[in-house]
Formats: structure tokens, C-alpha cells, sequence
């Protein structure tokens, strides 16, 4: 089945673009949450005139999402954690601790979006990133130290 995306969707491609999905995809998700429009002729024709909306919105989008990156870059999140003697951590610190103590800086970020490949287990300096936009990627500093 022919769609034309009206969102971002990662693994299929950037608004505008006519991509290929299974029936199924296209019709238990991607069109009741307004994703897609069918590629009719009708919907094709439309696209057309819409092209300069949805190039303008493709656009405001990579630049809120270049902001977005420049505040995430800037962030230096300070942890303090129960350890043990060699610095393990009693626990770890995962994606959704880190959204959180985004959120605590004014950054709403889906923790899907922060990519910790695997949680940190040790006190230390770490480097996380983040997705934000299919073209715009960012990432902070995550300072885990041991409690007294």
C-alpha cells in the first residue's frame, strides 16, 4: 500500500516522501494517528500544493531540533549514587533516570530518544546521545559520583 508521510517516521522516510507499507502498518497505525494519507490520485494531486507546506514545516522542525541540540550539548547532569568501594554503583543509571533529570532542566526528551547502549553501572564521566531529529543529533555530560 502507497502512502505519503505527513510526519518524520524513522525506518520510512521524511514528510512528503511516497513510501511502501503493509496494508495492516497503514491502517491500524499509521493513518488513525494522522501519519500518512492514502496515495490516491486525489492525495497525490494535493501533495503537489502542499509541497511548500510541508518543505516549511520539514524545515522549522530540523531548526527547533538544531536549538534543542544546542541546549542538550550545553547540559552537564551531576548524579550522586549509592557505591561501592571501586566506584560500582548499587543500581545503574538508565535512560529513564537521565529523561527525567532532563525534564528537572526544562528538557522534555522521550527517553527512547537517549541512546545509553547500556546503563552505567561505575561512577565516572560519561558522554550520552541523543537522537532528536533524523538529521540532528546531540549529546551531555552525565557526571556520576559515589554518595558519602
Amino acid at each position: 500500500m502507497k502512502v505519503i508521510l505527513q510526519e518524520n517516521i524513522e525506518n520510512l522516510g521524511s514528510i512528503g516522501d511516497v513510501v511502501k507499507v503493509a496494508p495492516g502498518y497503514a491502517r491500524n497505525y499509521l493513518i488513525p494517528k494522522g501519519f500518512v494519507l492514502l496515495a490516491n490520485e486525489k492525495n497525490t494531486k494535493a501533495l503537489e500544493h502542499a509541497k511548500r507546506q510541508l518543505e516549511y514545516k520539514k524545515n522549522k522542525l530540523t531548526e527547533l531540533a538544531k536549538a534543542l541540540g544546542a541546549k542538550i550539548d550545553a547540559i552537564v547532569l551531576n548524579l550522586v549514587h549509592q557505591a561501592g568501594d571501586e566506584g560500582k554503583l548499587f543500581g545503574a543509571v538508565t535512560n529513564m533516570e537521565l529523561a527525567e533529570q532532563l525534564k528537572a532542566h526544562g528538557i522534555d526528551i522521550d527517553r527512547k530518544k537517549i541512546n545509553l547502549a547500556d546503563p552505567i553501572k561505575q561512577t565516572g564521566e560519561y558522554t550520552v546521545p541523543v537522537k532528536i531529529h533524523p538529521e540532528v543529533s546531540a549529546a551531555f555530560k552525565v557526571v556520576v559520583t559515589k554518595a558519602d
